[in-house]
């Protein structure tokens, strides 16, 4: 399953933050070996103010109560500047906490800021010392205080990159404590500023896509509605095509949430699309599960990758995480993609055969004949069959449904036009790369 795990295409697109998650995952499924995984959460802690997480990493892989004096002498320089940079946002800090003052603030940013620096004496320095310690206090693993702090700064502030950069830091904060609805709001206002921004470049958008993708999906498979808005992102054209331009390897979540989400079928067909045109790019048992059952109809290969599809579940950070108790759901998302992938396959086979055996089906079911009778009933209300059951002989009749050609000329189209968006963004890539040089 070490084939199929896909941390490391998505880490390097993660704050390194988010990334300790993963591998606490991937510790607990022990996936690789407890020194290799030991050894890459203290390379990352190296690179924050998580010091005593660090020292106590390399405690449990030297098997020692001593730590290097490396680590020593960087504890102390992170104190000394956690000292010195709360010094300097102490009186933003004390405002920010007195109730009544807080009341003057207004909307305006303007008026706020020659307020405060006419009552209080707090200036530019002291906002963007503000930032400084809102950002150190992350980096100390301090997220609830970082996102306070950050959230205070960004309406204070006036540069709109240093607030861009604030919101990611508040979004990166609200995942890491599993706030999932204060982490939904933050990320649609993050969108918002990405599709609504003017860029240098148009692929520095496509990466701001990307990188917004890529933290969503802690957030879409946590929160209540989130396998339903991971399609409302992911199936939207731009971010469609940002997926197939540079991180294919996104459609198996894609891939999964419709499997898992009946109410989205009327995107499906298009999606199915998508995943036959980047079958070369990327392809994994999820994404080879729709294209057995839609493309290749090949039904015995489909009841095959269900098997490695619940493997591949199982092993991933975000789709295989063990259910808590008082979460939104108590079925883990493995029986729901088995119960639905079933389900996908036999309505399938019932619209390309005309004549199905009652008998054949109850066994492929499992089930008895009246179970299996019962069972083919709700399929073809639910999944509006143009079929009867025909009891007399034990067999389904389907009607034919032939394609209309109106509509084959529509796909064919969109089809032609994704290729040439993918195309275009390849050619721009290139021309750039050989600009730098």
């Amino acid at each position: 399953m070490v084939t199929y795990d896909l941390t490391p295409r998505i880490a390097p697109l993660l704050d390194r933050h988010l990334v300790f998650p993963l591998l606490e995952f991937l510790q607990e499924r022990q996936l690789y070996p407890d020194e290799q995984i030991l050894k890459s959460k203290i390379e990352l802690l190296n690179k924050t103010n998580m010091v005593d997480y660090a020292m106590d990493i390399h405690k449990s892989l030297y098997h020692t109560e001593d730590v290097p004096q490396d680590m020593i002498d960087r504890r102390a320089e992170v104190v000394a500047r956690l000292k010195a940079l709360e010094e300097a946002a102490a009186p933003l800090v004390a405002f920010l906490q007195n109730p009544n003052a807080v009341q003057e603030l207004r909307a305006d940013k303007n008026y706020n800021l020659q307020m405060l620096n006419e009552r209080y004496q707090i200036g530019p320095d002291q906002i963007e010392a503000l930032y400084q310690y809102a950002k150190f206090q992350f980096e100390c693993g301090n997220y609830s205080g970082a996102a306070d702090y950050l959230f205070q700064y960004r309406g204070l502030c006036t540069n709109s990159e240093r607030s861009l950069s604030a919101l990611w830091g508040k979004l990166a904060a609200e995942i890491l404590m599993q706030n999932w609805d204060i982490a939904v709001e933050e990320l649609n206002r993050l969108k918002e500023i990405i599709d609504s921004k003017s860029f240098s470049s148009p692929l520095n958008q496509v990466q701001s896509r990307i990188w917004l993708m890529h933290w969503s999906l802690f957030i879409f498979f946590n929160h209540e509605n989130g396998r339903t808005q991971i399609i409302d992102l992911f199936n939207q054209d731009k971010y469609l095509n940002a997926i197939q331009t540079s991180a294919p390897h996104l459609l198996r979540y894609l891939a999964t949430a419709f499997i898992v989400n009946k109410r989205r079928r009327p995107q499906f067909k298009d999606f199915i699309k998508v995943i036959q045109q980047e079958e070369y790019s990327y392809n994994d048992p999820i994404t080879e599960f729709l294209a057995s059952v839609y493309v290749n109809y090949d039904f015995d290969g489909a009841q095959k990758k269900m098997r490695e599809c619940e493997e591949v579940i199982l092993n991933d950070p975000f789709l295989g995480k063990r259910v808590e108790e008082g979460n939104f759901s108590t079925v883990p998302l493995r029986d729901e993609f088995l119960e639905n992938a079933r389900l996908f396959i036999f309505e399938t086979y019932c619209r390309i055969h005309q004549r199905i055996d009652m008998g054949v089906l109850a066994e492929k079911l499992n089930l008895n004949y009246e179970e299996a009778e019962r069972w083919m009933v709700n399929l073809i209300r639910g999944s509006k069959l143009d079929a009867k059951i025909d009891s007399k002989s034990g067999t389904v009749i389907m009607e034919p449904n032939n394609p209309n050609v109106y509509e084959q000329l529509i796909d064919h189209t969109k089809l032609l036009s994704g290729r040439t968006y993918k195309l275009v963004s390849q050619l721009l890539e290139h021309a750039q790369g050989q600009a730098a040089r």
